[in-house]
C-alpha cells in the first residue's frame, strides 16, 4: 500500500498526537508492503514567530521549515527512518502559470523504505520566490502524480472509538455528513474537501495496511 497522510495545523502543535503518530509509523515500517508519504503546512508556531517581529508571510515560511526539521527529529526518536523535504529546494514541486509540476525523478532516488515528509513550501517560478500551497491541494496533487492507494486525515478528537463502535461510522459521504460530526472530527483545512479520504486517529494509524480502523469518506 502506498498512502499519503496530512498532518493539519492543529495537530502540528499537539505533542501527544505527534508522539502517538510517530509510534504508529514505527510499527508500520515493519510492514514491507506499506510506503508512506506525510505532508504538513504550518502551525500555531507561526504566531510565536510573528511575535518576534517577523512579517506573517516570512513567519509562515520559517515555521514550515522548522516544523519539517522537528518532525524528522521526532520520528527519528521513535526509530522511524524519514526523509524530510521542503519541495521548493531543488524545485521538487514548482508552480508556474497556474500549474503544479513535480520532479518525480528526484523522488525516485530516495530510499523506498523511508517515510517521505513533504512540507507545503514550493517554488513559484513566476515570482522566483518560495510560496506555501494549501494542504488539501498538495494532497490532491501528490496523490494524483504518484498514484497513491489511500489518502488519510486525522480526527480532531483523537478518539479511535468513534470509528470502531459502529459499522455505520466506517463509511460516510461528504454531502450527507452530519454537521456536528464535521465540526468535531474533520480538521479545519479539510471541512470543504470533496474527494475520497480516510479519517483515522494517530493510534489506529498503526493498523495499516488494515483499513477497518478508519472511516472512509467519499
Amino acid at each position: 500500500m502506498n498512502y499519503i497522510a496530512a498532518i493539519d495545523y492543529e495537530h502540528l502543535d499537539n505533542g501527544v498526537f505527534l508522539t502517538s503518530l510517530a509510534q504508529s509509523l514505527s510499527q508500520q515500517q515493519d510492514e514491507q508492503e506499506v510506503r508512506s508519504i506525510l505532508i504538513h503546512s504550518d502551525s500555531e508556531y507561526t504566531e510565536r514567530v510573528i511575535q518576534t517581529g517577523v512579517m506573517r508571510e516570512q513567519a509562515r515560511i520559517r515555521s514550515v521549515k522548522d516544523l519539517n526539521k522537528r518532525l524528522v527529529a521526532l520520528l527519528a526518536d521513535e526509530g522511524v527512518s524519514t526523509v524530510g523535504i521542503n519541495p521548493n529546494k531543488r524545485n521538487v514541486i514548482t508552480h508556474s502559470d497556474g500549474e503544479l509540476n513535480l520532479d518525480q525523478s528526484f523522488l525516485d532516488t530516495l530510499p523506498k523504505r523511508s517515510v517521505l515528509l513533504l512540507s507545503t513550501l514550493i517554488q513559484d517560478l513566476d515570482t522566483g520566490e518560495p510560496t506555501i500551497l494549501e494542504l488539501p491541494r498538495l494532497m490532491n496533487f501528490i496523490s494524483d502524480e504518484l498514484s497513491v492507494d489511500e489518502r488519510f486525515i486525522f480526527t480532531k478528537s483523537d478518539e479511535s472509538e468513534v470509528f470502531t463502535k459502529s459499522k455505520e461510522m466506517q463509511h460516510l459521504q461528504w454531502q450527507n455528513m452530519d454537521e456536528t460530526f464535521r465540526d468535531r472530527q474533520i480538521p479545519n483545512e479539510f471541512t470543504e474537501y470533496n474527494r475520497s479520504v480516510r479519517l483515522s486517529s494517530a493510534r489506529d494509524f498503526s493498523q495499516l495496511p488494515k483499513l477497518d480502523h478508519s472511516t472512509l469518506i467519499e
